[in-house]
């Protein structure tokens, strides 16, 4: 159990500064459109992978081989990102002049998407928590949760890069980005901490909780993944070759890490 805590601790503090290295870069550098597209669709990927090839098989072997509750643990993960979608309108990534102006014009548009994307983390932490306490026991100690690590890491900078630059964009000075930065590059490692510790104590109930989580974690990653993709593929006829390949390019590195896994229990 040492090791895994300071697995996860070594993964927060990297998911840490990945999220504050986000939210600082509007102050040093303009990001273009199609670089952004290109990232955001190869995270879309990974993460639609990562949520099918390792958060839903890991929830599955925690409830026993338990489907169907499996299956509705990930739809109400689903249903929940949905609701938080509706409410907060906070995952977008569109960070080019024009779209970044107007969606940082209200204040209110900001705060929106720096309390969205704060449950977002949230939540982000609890799946990197349960996954790094369950895979453990499947024998993949050495190589505990890399693929849900790998896609938050990946993620967590657009997120920053969201709140801090609609930020700018309403005219909020350096110091309150800042602040707002360090606190939301926090949440993450925080909640994943917490749930760690939290789960441990319960002792004889601690799987059925871990396979809930990591079933309603990969509802909840679906979600995210396609609320990047399905833009992307409805708006943007320019780029459709490298979008495409960018997307399939993070299917195949969560496969891959998902076949590596499998190697290391298996081998």
């Amino acid at each position: 159990m040492n090791g895994a805590f300071a697995l996860l601790a070594g993964y927060a503090v990297a998911i840490a500064a990945a999220s504050l290295f986000g939210g600082w870069l509007p102050s040093a550098i303009r990001m273009t459109h199609a670089r952004v597209q290109l990232a955001m669709t190869l995270v879309a990927g990974l993460i639609l992978g990562v949520a099918l090839y390792h958060l839903l098989p890991h929830g599955l072997a925690q409830l026993g081989g338990a489907i169907d509750v499996a299956v509705w643990w990930m739809l109400l993960g689903m249903v929940f990102m949905v609701l938080l979608l509706r409410v907060f309108r906070f995952h977008q990534h569109d960070f080019s002049g024009d779209a970044h102006e107007h969606a940082g014009a209200n204040p209110i548009s900001w705060a929106g998407i720096a309390i969205g994307l704060g449950l977002h983390s949230t939540i982000e932490g609890v799946a990197l928590a349960t996954s790094v306490q369950a895979e453990p026991e499947l024998g993949a100690t050495g190589l505990a949760a890399s693929g849900v690590f790998l896609a938050i890491l990946l993620h967590k900078p657009l997120d920053a890069l969201s709140i801090t630059g609609a930020m700018q964009a309403a005219r909020l000075g350096r110091r309150a980005r800042v602040i707002a930065n360090t606190c939301f590059a926090s949440l993450c490692p925080a909640a994943a901490l917490l749930t760690f510790w939290g789960v441990g104590l319960l002792g004889g109930g601690q799987e059925a909780v871990v396979g809930r989580a990591l079933a309603f974690s990969a509802g909840a990653f679906l979600c995210i993944s396609l609320s990047d993709l399905l833009p992307e593929v409805h708006f943007h006829s320019h780029d459709r070759g490298k979008l495409t390949l960018s997307f399939l390019a993070g299917i195949g590195l969560a496969y891959a890490m998902h076949w590596v896994e499998s190697d290391a229990m298996h081998g």
